[in-house]
């Protein structure tokens, strides 16, 4: 419990800097940093590596689960594309002004460095290591889910401000709740797995295939 009270006060604090304050240039290093912060924590407070989804001996499992998870999503997603009623999901005008090498930059590195290191730490790693030393796995799950999802608010309020819809709060309840739902799957490869790579792979096909995806359907579909 000791070490949960810190974890979380980071990434409640991060949590608003990192989505309101901090400069885009500085994303992939302070969200790098805070995630070795964040383990720094757990490793102090007793956390083995395997506690944390980082032993090397499981590495080769959780690559092999998350390729696979990877290339689920990533058909799933290409689907989803190309059918007409679910094709305008992908209409985020967040992504409007990304084209070329920014596409590259935000698919391989902004994204799998940026966002899924920072995310499965946080989410898979430290807080489900340290909550189930206290409460149940289940509980630990549950809980880690639910605050991932909780830490989707702010990100969920902005997606919707720039395209245009009201951050009325059944939109953003079902931001969370879907999130949450996402964090509950990660959480089931992590454990699978006994690794990180394999919600990491997952996270990374959700967030980069998605992203050029949308990329795609904006520059191709008909504006407005």
């Amino acid at each position: 419990m000791a070490a949960l009270v810190p974890v979380l006060a980071i990434l409640l604090v991060h949590n608003l800097l990192g989505n309101l304050v901090l400069p885009p240039a500085l994303y992939v290093p302070v969200n790098l940093a805070v995630a070795a912060a964040l383990l720094g924590i757990a490793r102090t407070s007793g956390t083995a590596w395997a506690e944390l989804g980082l032993a090397r001996s499981s590495v080769g499992r959780g690559a092999a689960l998350g390729a696979a998870a990877f290339v689920i999503v990533a058909l799933a997603l290409v689907v989803a594309a190309l059918v007409p009623a679910t094709r305008p999901l992908y209409a985020d005008e967040r992504v409007a002004e990304v084209t070329g090498a920014a596409v590259a930059y935000q698919a391989l590195v902004r994204i799998p460095l940026g966002t899924v290191v920072l995310e499965e730490v946080a989410f898979r790693g430290v807080l489900l290591a340290l909550l189930s030393r206290v409460t149940s796995r289940g509980a630990a799950v549950g809980w880690s889910s639910a605050i991932f999802g909780l830490w989707h608010v702010v990100p969920t309020v902005e997606a919707l401000g720039t395209n245009r819809l009201a951050p009325s709060a059944p939109a953003v309840a079902a931001g969370v709740v879907a999130t949450a739902g996402a964090g509950a799957v990660f959480c089931w490869l992590r454990l699978r797995s006994g690794s990180l790579v394999a919600p990491a792979l997952a996270h990374v096909g959700t967030n980069s295939v998605a992203l050029v995806i949308a990329v795609s359907v904006l520059h191709t579909s008909p504006r407005p």
